[in-house]
């Protein structure tokens, strides 16, 4: 039975994807049973390049340094694998690049398309009978992977945006008076409102930033969110706004979107705080 490992890093990178794989690094190590940790250079490319970094080169102190290491040490990637149907030759050459280094477990820390690739493949390993246990490791910011309760990389945006948004309030209500009164803030999500939520932690009393938080599981409702606004400025004198950019009206056509897809055939949204302020500006002035 093939008990080496292969991991692979895809998708954004921060130091969360670095503790993960310490994580799993070191827990091997801790099992003589199974065999070297093999990583793939540039993530899932590496796999299909054949370039693999044997980790067991490594001293102990130098992966426990992987926790507190930003970006990804082993290179990660975006890069979408296809269809079986599409492509049976690529997966083949993954199962090709196993057999050669004894790759018994393969471990893929990433989001919904890693998690995807990961079971693609698990698919094909049964098919062609080869003994391969195929593990997704969660690391999404969006916060939005079935069954996980709390994906690592969400804990760290879930901080950064509620501060953000604080900081900005402050800002805001500290010259409503003779200069802007309306602020916008955009935040990743296409479909899941997770970051977006995690604003609503910089308030600690009614009146706080951030007033208003649209949701990509929300229909947008124009008429209501210009009551919303001027409420707001009636009430506090400004008025703060987080909007996932997944925001869409009641037909599912989106705020704003840049007009193109990207690596994984998503469409490339952004844009949607810009669109806001200028609807603001024209309706309320």
């Amino acid at each position: 039975m093939p008990n080496n490992i292969f991991y692979a890093q895809s998708g954004g990178v921060t130091s969360v994807i670095n503790a993960s794989a310490c994580g799993l690094i070191e827990a091997a190590r801790a099992h003589p049973e199974v065999g070297k940790v093999y990583a793939g250079s540039n993530g899932i490319i590496g796999a299909l390049r054949e370039e693999l970094i044997d980790t067991s080169l490594e001293s102990d102190t130098d992966i426990a340094a992987l926790r507190h290491t930003p970006a990804g040490a082993f290179g990660s990637c975006r890069y979408k694998l296809k269809s079986i149907e599409e492509n049976r030759a690529e997966y083949e050459r993954l199962i090709e690049v196993f057999k050669a280094h004894d790759i018994g477990y393969f471990f893929y820390n990433g989001g919904g398309d890693s998690q995807d690739t990961a079971n693609k493949v698990a698919q094909l390993s049964q098919e062609v009978d080869y003994p391969l246990t195929c593990i997704g490791i969660p690391k999404t910011v969006d916060n939005d992977l079935p069954i996980t309760d709390n994906c690592p990389g969400f804990g760290s945006v879930a901080k950064y945006v509620a501060v953000s948004i604080r900081e900005a309030g402050l800002d805001v209500a500290s010259m409503c008076e003779s200069s802007t009164k309306i602020f916008v803030m955009e935040v990743m999500g296409r479909h899941a409102g997770w970051i977006a939520g995690a604003a609503g932690l910089a308030a600690e009393q009614e009146g706080d930033a951030p007033h208003i938080i649209i949701f990509p599981e929300v229909a947008f409702d124009k008429a209501a969110f210009m009551q919303k606004v001027k409420g707001c400025v009636d009430t506090y004198g400004y008025c703060t706004i987080v909007v996932s950019e997944g925001a869409h009206y009641e037909d599912g056509t989106f705020l704003a979107d840049a007009g193109n897809k990207d690596a994984f055939g998503h469409m490339q949204l952004g844009g949607v705080a810009p669109t806001l302020a200028n609807m603001i500006k024209d309706e309320l002035g």
